[in-house]
């Protein structure tokens, strides 16, 4: 079959192919203890009760119409006065665009901001930015970041690729770590991008910031959520922010998102999007508008989501803890927000009981999977090289009952390791 060089050169999503792995163990009867799924169960987590009757009574008056090309008014609106609420950000709505979810909204930010060959620089691991640059025709250039820094990008790993790039991609709170930007460092490289484009010049083509906060929401304790143009109003003309539904209210399948930012950009990103008719549905805008302008509705979700998230995360993260201080080879990062922890799970050297020599990621994941019925991603997923030790493990799904078993179930399979 003859296709095209880019889609030719497409590979296909690592987290699905763990997924097909994952339904072949519960097809043959096993028991899988799924922890990979960046979702939520709603018999655990449902939507919101306001947010569901409004979507069921817009069905029910007739609004099955197409929306607004660039989203309902009422929603642009809605989510304009949530950001202002949230953030302290002042944006028009119609600086905002409205998609079926986040991944259209990225998609057509890539393919509008980004000229074939011209440099994208994103962190590794990160969510999807080396198949949005390949499909892009961007070049890649990948930074490898460190746990120390909670696996986000410091200002002096971005300065020496800013010139002749086209966009940096940044992701906070972080999909995959859950993590999120201290204030010093995301200004550092705020301060970075703001020289590169003044010496472009105004004439010049900027460069461009993508700033992914669909977790933004979902912060625990004493983390605060930092953004570019809060930091810097000066950041506001080359900063595009992607948002919506679907993580902050357990909506992933409601398939509400929006952008907002330079109105130039966001224009052909509309452009973009009508000819691809990536519309969220009619009946579903109209509903996350109601939702977003009740704001006490709002609120208490939010604090009830944050509560559940947290004691899942809580749990693992004290239990991994535990066997750490026991000797087994384990570390974990402090959860910070989102609905991940990241996990370093070192077996490389190890034998199995059947004597198989345990050599990467990929290898460590199918004993946790065979041995513990237990499922993490590891981050091989998400850019790092195939010997990285760490994983993301995903709490959406997971009853707080289950949260005991499945650490115990790891600690057995971990004491079964020889040398």
């Amino acid at each position: 079959m003859h296709v095209n060089h880019m889609a030719s050169g497409l590979a296909g999503s690592q987290i699905l192919a763990l997924a097909e792995e994952i339904k072949a163990r519960l097809r043959a009867g096993h028991q899988v203890y799924n922890l990979t799924i960046g979702d939520f169960d709603p018999q655990l987590f449902p939507i919101p009760g306001p947010l569901r009757e409004a979507i069921a009574a817009a069905y029910a008056a007739g609004e099955t119409q197409y929306p607004a090309s660039n989203g309902m008014p009422e929603l642009r609106a809605a989510a304009a006065a949530y950001t202002r609420r949230r953030q302290g950000l002042d944006y028009s709505p119609e600086a905002f665009l409205v998609a079926s979810g986040a991944r259209p909204l990225i998609f057509a930010a890539y393919l509008t901001l980004i000229n074939p060959g011209e440099k994208v620089i994103y962190p590794v691991p990160s969510w999807n930015n080396n198949f949005y640059t390949h499909i892009a025709q961007g070049s890649h250039v990948a930074l490898a970041t460190d746990p120390a820094d909670n696996f986000l990008p410091t200002p002096e790993q971005v300065a020496p690729h800013l010139q002749e790039a086209g966009l940096l991609a940044l992701c906070s709170p972080l999909n995959p770590a859950g993590t999120v930007f201290e204030r010093n460092q995301l200004a550092g490289i705020c301060e970075l991008v703001l020289a590169e484009n003044a010496r472009r010049g105004p004439d010049a083509k900027p460069l461009y910031v993508l700033f992914d906060q669909i977790y933004g929401a979902l912060t625990y304790g004493d983390t605060v959520h930092v953004d570019p143009v809060s930091l810097f109003p000066e950041m506001q003309p080359y900063t595009l922010y992607i948002d919506g539904m679907s993580k902050a209210f357990a909506a992933t399948g409601v398939r509400v998102g929006w952008a907002f930012g330079p109105d130039g950009v966001i224009a052909k990103m509309r452009s973009l999007l009508a000819h691809a008719g990536a519309w969220a549905a009619r009946p579903e805008q109209l509903a996350s508008a109601a939702f977003l302008d009740d704001l006490q509705a709002v609120d208490t979700y939010l604090s009830g989501i944050r509560e559940g998230l947290s004691r899942r995360l809580e749990a693992f993260f004290t239990g991994l803890q535990q066997m750490e201080t026991q000797g087994l080879p384990v570390d974990v990062i402090p959860p910070q927000a989102a609905l991940y922890l990241t996990v370093k799970i070192d077996l490389a050297g190890y034998r199995t009981p059947n004597g198989s020599l345990l050599q990467n990621g990929r290898d460590i994941y199918s004993y946790l999977l065979h041995e513990a019925s237990v499922a993490l991603v590891p981050f091989y997923a998400f850019g790092l090289p195939d010997d990285s030790p760490w994983f993301r493990l995903s709490v959406g799904t997971v009853a707080e009952a289950e949260i005991p078993g499945i650490l115990a179930r790891m600690q057995a399979a971990l004491e079964k390791l020889g040398r």
